[in-house]
């Protein structure tokens, strides 16, 4: 009888609870066993090009596995999820998404986000300010300079075990808004009553690509994960989860 393999597989804090989940089905199907490094994208992507074990990448980004990919340090990248950014609003502020810009712009409003280059939902963020310019000229150097990178950096504050980051930064008065995944911020709303989520509007919203790359030198239960992921059982949790799927 074959000896199980453990997957190391690294991946995108926003995808703990639909790939931990899929890793447990994955495990009673195989017999092999995942072991699981979640984290900002950024970050996990150094780690690994420094010469971390990973045997599966799953980014909240396309970009950090094809540099993985370019480095010759993996196998192809495919898409296997979708998200879109969404904000996250304390109790009572009134917030829609036709006046989310001017509340963003407001200077009495904390505007939180994850922290760029390290954490793609950062990326994300400043990608909705650059669009926000053609709204209205001079916001983007306003939002950009008013934003608090308040996640995803190597030295960023740690929730609570249980809590997400991102509704503990709001219920602590740290952020009114905060921009994140939808995904993200649904998980916050079910741990803080009352938190609200706003739709980003057409001229404002941002999709993100999720990307998924095996290793080079992986062991075969590794492109077995993979597969498992890209299969309909594993998107059909991603989609539980609130992703899109990424075919």
């Amino acid at each position: 009888m074959a000896l199980a393999d453990t997957v190391q597989l690294y991946a995108a804090g926003s995808l703990k609870g639909a790939l931990t989940e899929i890793s447990k089905a994955y495990e009673v199907s195989t017999g092999n066993k995942v072991e699981m490094k979640y984290g900002p994208s950024g970050l996990l992507k150094k780690e690994i090009a420094d010469g971390a074990k990973a045997d599966v990448f799953a980014s909240a980004n396309m970009e950090h596995p094809q540099a993985l990919f370019a480095e010759k340090k993996s196998g192809p990248v495919s898409r296997f999820a979708r998200n879109r950014l969404c904000a996250l609003v304390k109790p009572g502020l009134n917030v829609t998404s036709a006046n989310l810009l001017d509340r963003m712009l407001d200077p009495n409003v904390k505007l939180g986000t994850s922290t760029p280059k390290a954490d793609p939902s950062g990326d994300y963020a400043f990608e909705v300010f650059h669009k926000a310019e053609a709204i209205k000229p001079g916001a983007q150097a306003v939002l950009e300079k008013k934003a608090l990178q308040l996640t995803g950096a190597a030295g960023s504050a740690q929730p609570p075990a249980g809590r997400t980051v991102y509704g503990w930064h709001v219920a602590g008065g740290r952020a009114d808004i905060f921009l994140t995944y939808c995904t993200n911020a649904l998980g916050a709303q079910k741990e803080n009553a009352g938190q609200q989520i706003v739709a980003l509007p057409d001229n404002l919203a941002v999709g993100a690509d999720y990307g998924l790359t095996v290793m080079n030198g992986a062991s075969p239960a590794a492109q077995q994960l993979s597969d498992f992921i890209m299969s309909a059982a594993g998107q059909k949790i991603l989609t539980g989860y609130g992703f899109a799927a990424g075919k």
